[in-house]
């Protein structure tokens, strides 16, 4: 888990508790750079669930945008019983001077039932030396 100097965006859906941070980790040339981003999936919704696939966007101050669809997450499928949780950690990066993080998961519960689960929008920030993000 990170330290006490982060702050946590969230997003809930069907009772499924997504929050995250980011960490900017390295600044590269025109204001971008590497950034972490963690995520910890809490299944409160009382059945258990599966997580299939994450769908993420990056789109940086240019209007670029950058997709990823994996299935999995670095090839795990997790299984969440009721009150489970699941952290996932991975790296982006972009060229520009800020860009917006956004996304889904795509699960699915016991019965064969499939949902998506939104995540947090996290804005990356290149000035923002913090290492903080805005709620949207």
């Amino acid at each position: 888990m990170p330290e006490d100097n982060f702050d946590f965006a969230f997003a809930e859906t069907e009772n499924i508790l997504v929050s995250a941070y980011q960490e900017r980790l390295e600044e590269a040339e025109g204001n971008g750079g590497l950034w972490a981003y963690c995520l910890r999936i809490e299944n409160n919704s009382g059945r258990r669930i599966r997580l299939m696939q994450k769908d993420f966007c990056i789109t940086d101050s240019t209007g670029k945008n950058h997709y990823e669809q994996s299935y999995g997450f670095h090839g795990e499928l997790p299984d969440l019983e009721a009150g489970e949780c699941f952290e996932f950690e991975d790296t982006v990066s972009f060229s520009g001077g800020a860009a917006v993080l956004y996304g889904c998961c795509h699960a699915v519960d016991e019965s064969g039932k499939a949902f998506t689960v939104k995540l947090p929008m996290m804005q990356l920030t290149a000035g923002n030396k913090t290492n903080r993000f805005a709620f949207h």
